[in-house]
């Protein structure tokens, strides 16, 4: 006499709803993780952009002179006496979206304006593509 086996194991409806569960928290959590992502990125662009205005008064303190481009926090001007950097790390010149940042001496905003132009790269935006700045802080 043949005795029936059970089956063991998930029915591919059961497998289907489980995954249809998953996709749907998925589509929940993820987009809020890269929110806060972009979030923390542009918090770091405005703690980064107040560090270079530091590092840009500490040079005008040493030189007398405000420096012409980032890039004299990093290299000593030919024409520097009293350089006593490099004020920043090369590293500290892009923002977190690997653009470099923008410097504008004389400012239109302030003695020098610092800059990013956010996610995007371009003037202006919303969220994570706004410009930050160290003259709306």
């Amino acid at each position: 006499m043949r005795t029936m086996k059970t089956s063991q194991g998930f029915s591919l409806i059961e497998l289907l709803v489980v995954l249809v569960i998953l996709g749907m928290i998925a589509g929940l959590v993820v987009p809020n993780i890269v929110s806060r992502s972009e979030d923390a990125k542009a918090r770091t662009a405005q703690t980064e952009i107040q560090r270079l205005a530091m590092a840009v008064d500490e040079f005008y303190l040493d030189a007398g002179r405000l420096p012409r481009e980032l890039s004299e926090l990093v290299n000593r001007p030919a024409n520097a006496s009293n350089w006593n950097g490099p004020y920043v790390n090369q590293s500290n010149l892009n923002d977190p979206w690997d653009n470099p940042y923008n410097y504008r001496y004389p400012g239109q905003h302030r003695t020098y304006d610092i800059f990013s132009h956010g996610a995007d790269g371009s003037p202006g935006g919303e969220g994570a593509a706004a410009d930050v700045n160290n003259w709306d802080n």
